[in-house]
């Protein structure tokens, strides 16, 4: 209208008609802005806002930083500092031993670095240097003194002799940088030359998986960037013919191999990006990198697509947000010594809140609950990974660490002083909607559901599994899973019967799917999965309660009446009252799984019974089943992390049925006892007046 005002010589039927083309298209462009937005499966518009009271940012405002490289200022620090000097002593005495005492071997088959487990618990194997059979007779676990070397077990011991191996290199090619010695020089470059004149001559070990030197094109990635490394460093040092071998007969049939697979959003094609964009770097190929950036799964898009909008990997095993995090903090790193991570701003910046969004989960003793099938639970703030990633992603907490560590980092790009105090953001309720996560937070309860997947990838059958705490107190936990290679991997951890869910005929959930969340509020929280399997529908309430936690599943067979129960375990030691006998065929007749548990005691009761468990440091709480009319209930000694165990439950209506509703009250023995003395002042109050 201002444009084109009244006495501007253009009619106002004309004016009208334009003004109408106009508003159309804007409206057009605002619709079409809207449809894209929403296209994008997890919007992420302002990444360097998140968490703030962590970061440290730059004078621009970014939360990331290029990452540098002080050769000069390292000479002076080992030359001058004592404590640098002690630590360049014993950094050039294990290179040296290790360059001294071990070679690479072209008949050396590579294994699944998962397979490293006992075939008595699936504990995690101990990896010594002790070359198999010519070095030890045997490997051993914490729980496990004697196992066997089998073929598949040498063959995980060759993955990890070669990573090692491999990050050997990179020392010796930084501490020729550093002191100047040959040596060091040498030997990096002579293995250089032993892997890209043999690398064809290692054969695939899976059909359609292109890795050779490992056996899986993951392992492959994560090793590729260290041979991009040694070839950055000793850029000035080999003579370009040299370079251009390691370049035609290694690296670049590394990319093709890695380009050719993996061409989805994935942890593995994440890694596998990263490791060619850093090959790009360190060669100078243009064209690779921005088909590693901005190819159609390049970094961008897996960033995009693979990082909710709460920051967690969509594969939600936590342990994935640090691990694709580390691949950017590797590109990263990389792309600030070449002058371009600017590049990468909107990246860098969401790799970052996936080290710390998981600061939102964590229990009071810093655990984090353990969705999917990672191995083992960890913790949050992880102080390691923080200090580990100060380079790119400064945190206070990372910066403080990091001051305490004497390492390539620390020695290359001294760490600044963390601005300000270490600030922990608060845990609450909160609805986690983009990663099917929720937390509720209320008195001494804290408990994380699991609402749905968003992906097979990882999954287990574990939708509306639950999670708890009682002040500093354990009550249930997801003990994750084992090395994959273990059979109890899939026989056991990844079924039904290892989580807090219902069972249909002892089975748990079938395929994945994100669920539905039906309320939610501070301390109450309402999901559904209706097709929990394919005739099923399951929801679960969970609710803070005047100090105790109650738990209602209803199960729904639109198929008619099946065998329903639920699983439940715990973390503390049960009394178990009157009713209960040894039952040596609890297995009988259910899924393999079943057979894990041990010390089995059943019972039969009508409506309820009441349990009470010492969870330690004073906790004890009274559990209280419900189950309209009678129900079987089973306790046995169930697989816990291994080599743990724990205590565990399971309820079976009496009959077949369509329908089920199984109630659990967990409720503090203290408070119980309080609220009966209340009961009884008050009744006597009551006589006195009559």
């Amino acid at each position: 209208s201002k444009l084109l005002p009244a006495g501007s010589g253009i009619e106002p039927a004309g004016r009208r008609r334009w003004l109408h083309a106009v508003s159309a298209r804007l409206i057009l462009l605002t619709i079409l802005t809207v449809v894209a937005w929403a296209a994008v499966p997890f919007p992420k518009p302002d990444p360097a806002r998140r968490f703030p009271e962590l970061k440290v940012y730059s004078a621009l405002g970014d939360p990331w930083r290029a990452a540098a490289e002080d050769w000069t200022g390292a000479r002076r620090r080992v030359r001058e500092d004592p404590v640098w000097a002690d630590w360049l002593l014993r950094e050039r005495e294990e290179v040296s031993r290790w360059m001294a005492r071990h070679r690479d071997r072209v008949e050396w088959l590579p294994g699944w670095s998962h397979d490293g487990v006992s075939p008595k618990d699936g504990s995690r194997v101990t990896w010594t240097d002790a070359i198999p059979h010519e070095e030890a007779e045997f490997f051993t676990s914490p729980s496990d003194p004697r196992i066997e070397i089998t073929p598949k077990l040498h063959a995980w011991w060759v993955v990890s002799f070669r990573a090692r191996h491999l990050e050997t290199m990179v020392r010796a090619a930084q501490l020729h940088r550093l002191t100047g010695e040959t040596a060091f020089l040498d030997w990096a470059a002579g293995q250089m030359d032993f892997y890209a004149a043999n690398f064809l001559l290692w054969e695939p070990q899976r059909p359609g998986h292109p890795a050779r030197l490992f056996w899986q094109t993951l392992t492959e990635a994560t090793n590729l960037v260290k041979f991009a490394e040694v070839c950055r460093l000793l850029a000035g040092a080999v003579e370009a013919e040299r370079r251009e071998r390691w370049r035609r007969e290694l690296l670049e049939p590394e990319v093709r191999a890695l380009n050719s697979t993996q061409q989805q959003v994935h942890n593995i094609a994440l890694w596998q990006r990263c490791a060619v964009a850093q090959v790009a770097l360190a060669v100078g190929d243009e064209a690779m990198w921005r088909g590693a950036i901005d190819g159609p799964w390049g970094v961008r898009r897996q960033v995009a697509e693979g990082v909710t909008s709460d920051y967690f990997w969509y594969e939600q095993s936590l342990g994935y947000n640090a691990y694709v995090a580390q691949a950017l903090l590797s590109l990263g790193t990389a792309a600030g010594l070449a002058g371009r991570a600017d590049e990468l701003s909107h990246e860098l910046a969401g790799a970052q809140n996936l080290l710390l969004s998981p600061l939102l989960l964590r229990f009071p003793d810093g655990r984090l609950p353990n969705p999917a099938d990672s191995r083992g639970a960890a913790r949050a703030p992880d102080p390691e990974v923080l200090a580990r990633s100060y380079r790119v992603f400064p945190t206070t907490l990372g910066l403080e660490e990091a001051a305490r560590v004497r390492d390539w980092n620390t020695l290359l790009d001294p760490p600044a002083a963390p601005p300000r105090a270490v600030v922990l953001p608060e845990v609450v309720s909160t609805d986690l909607a983009s990663s099917r996560f929720a937390v509720l937070r209320a008195g001494e309860w804290q408990v994380f559901l699991h609402v749905g997947q968003l992906a097979r990838s990882h999954s287990q059958q574990e939708a509306l599994n639950f999670a708890a705490t009682f002040g500093d107190a354990d009550i249930t936990h997801d003990p994750g899973t084992v090395g994959y290679g273990s059979p109890l991997h899939r026989g056991y951890y990844t079924r039904g019967l290892a989580h807090n869910v219902p069972l249909v005929n002892g089975l748990g959930q079938e395929g994945h799917a994100p669920g539905e969340m039906v309320e939610f509020t501070s301390a109450r929280v309402r999901a559904a999965q209706p097709r929990y399997r394919p005739d099923v529908r399951v929801e679960r309430e969970l609710a803070i309660e005047g100090g105790a936690l109650r738990d209602a599943v209803q199960v729904t067979c639109s198929t008619g009446p099946q065998r329903l129960g639920l699983a439940f375990h715990v973390q503390g030691r049960t009394r178990l009252p009157a009713g209960f006998w040894p039952d040596g065929d609890f297995a009988r007749g259910r899924p393999e799984e079943f057979a894990q548990w041990t010390e089995v005691r059943g019972g039969k009761f009508r409506d309820r019974v009441d349990i009470e468990s010492d969870f330690g440091r004073g906790t004890v709480l009274r559990i209280t089943f419900e189950v309209p009319g009678e129900f079987r209930i089973w306790r046995g000694s169930s697989p816990d992390a291994p080599p743990r165990r724990r205590e565990s439950f399971y309820l079976e209506l009496a009959d077949p049925a369509a329908q089920a509703t199984f109630t659990t009250t967990l409720v503090d023995r203290k408070s119980t006892r309080l609220n009966s003395s209340h009961a009884n002042i008050s009744y006597a109050v009551f006589c006195l007046q009559k």
